[in-house]
């Protein structure tokens, strides 16, 4: 409704500490040019369990919630975009999904599911005492146990995650940025502070930042220093971006120059306050005439995939898992079937879930569940055309004894053969 504020309170906030946060990274590896190959994740050819609601984790030790919404018309076999929108401080998971705070049916996900019409996965996390302090690194922690409750059974894109909120769901996303650079494609940060901390903060990520001149809840200087840091992580040009004066009810959108390869940052300064759907021309929140979802979008959706079509893969997989108790082994086999050798190799998967890498020969491998990469060793650096390497790993698991449902080498998505556990 046009004029409605978010529920936010600036005195809790203003006493808010800046918390370093922890956990492991999900995955590894860096984003390129702004085309790149689909990363398809495990969920990907298989038929769905999760549907769109509202489920129930365990993270951390706690119970935790997250709302899906699946694309009407899933197709098992596309690897889509995946969108996580988290909640301002006193909102929740369901305002994000259900954009209820403004304009139900126009702003659901911050207005980014009615432009995606369809061609995302969605999710919204509940944050605690409906914030998101991120103690210890928990909440950093909750998204990575989410991503991979999703992925092994639904299939995304790995190279197309995006993370977006407002106010303290800005600083959440900030957070991201800084401890998750590999594992989201990029973040918008819309009227954000240092409230969720900042592990790691020094890998590049593509960044838009968003943030009112009059913003009395978080100020935009703070706004301009989270930007800062990116675009220096970026290798931008620095700048003082050309902003809207004061009075005038616009915006301004400047894109920097000089940024590395697929690390743009964006920043859209706005005359107004603390608010998360501006309009041009009036004051408040309107969904449905705020310019800033169709940026946001424009944002992420610059980073386009290039889908392999079938039979053009230069490179099949063949794993074999054999299992026991609680534990098991997955022998693999990579088989170069291009024209050309392969010098230098790292082989992505996924893990099913529940499943965590203890050991493993052939190979250096880095990240013990979740996404995982293993790279060659000096003696099986070169795959010859025709010819094939044999790499493994020994896991634990916890019922869950499925092979990776896809490899990806040397960013080429690989022919698979799995066998049925033994």
């Amino acid at each position: 409704m046009r004029g409605k504020r978010f529920p936010l309170w600036g005195a809790v906030l203003a006493v808010l500490l800046v918390l370093t946060t922890g956990g492991t990274a999900l995955g590894s590896g860096t984003h390129g040019a702004n085309t790149s190959l689909a990363a398809p994740t495990a969920g990907c050819g298989k038929a769905p369990t999760l549907t769109s609601g509202t489920y129930t984790i365990q993270s951390g030790g706690k119970s935790r919630t997250f709302i899906l919404r699946v694309p009407d018309g899933y197709d098992r076999n596309h690897a889509y975009r995946l969108v996580l929108g988290l909640h301002w401080l006193g909102g929740t998971s369901t305002d994000v999904a259900t954009g209820r705070t403004v304009e139900t049916g126009t702003w659901a996900y911050y207005g980014l599911q009615r432009l995606a019409n369809n061609s995302a996965v969605f999710v919204a996390p509940q944050g605690l005492n409906n914030g998101w302090a991120n103690s210890g690194g928990e909440d950093v922690t909750l998204v990575d146990d989410i991503l991979r409750r999703i992925e092994t059974d639904l299939c995304v894109d790995t190279t197309q995650r995006f993370a977006l909120g407002f106010s303290y769901g800005a600083a959440m996303s900030y957070a991201l940025a800084c401890s998750r650079a590999t594992v989201f494609r990029a973040v918008a940060v819309q009227s954000g502070g240092q409230l969720s901390g900042c592990s790691g903060g020094t890998q590049p990520i593509a960044y838009l930042g968003v943030h009112g001149l009059r913003d009395n809840v978080l100020g935009i200087s703070g706004g301009r220093a989270l930007r800062d840091r990116f675009v220096r992580n970026n290798g931008c040009t620095a700048q003082n971006p050309p902003e809207p004066a004061q009075g005038s009810l616009t915006h301004r959108v400047t894109t920097y120059s000089g940024c590395s390869a697929g690390h743009p940052v964006a920043w859209a300064a706005f005359d107004e306050g603390h608010i998360a759907a501006p309009q041009d021309g009036a004051a408040g929140d309107s969904g449905s005439r705020t310019w800033l979802p169709a940026e946001v979008w424009k944002f992420f959706t610059q980073f386009r995939t290039s889908d392999p079509s079938p039979g053009t893969a230069t490179c099949r997989v063949t794993s074999t898992v054999t299992a026991w108790n609680t534990g098991l082994t997955t022998n693999i086999t990579i088989a170069n079937t291009g024209t050309t050798a392969i010098d230098g190799w790292s082989l992505v998967f996924t893990l099913p879930a529940g499943q965590t890498v203890t050991s493993g020969w052939n190979a250096d491998y880095s990240s013990a569940s979740g996404q995982v990469t293993a790279r060659n060793v000096a003696h099986n650096a070169t795959i010859a055309p025709g010819a094939s390497v044999d790499v493994g790993f020994q896991a634990t698991h916890t019922g869950n004894t499925a092979p990776p449902g896809s490899y990806t080498l040397n960013g080429t998505v690989c022919a698979m053969t799995a066998s049925a556990p033994k």
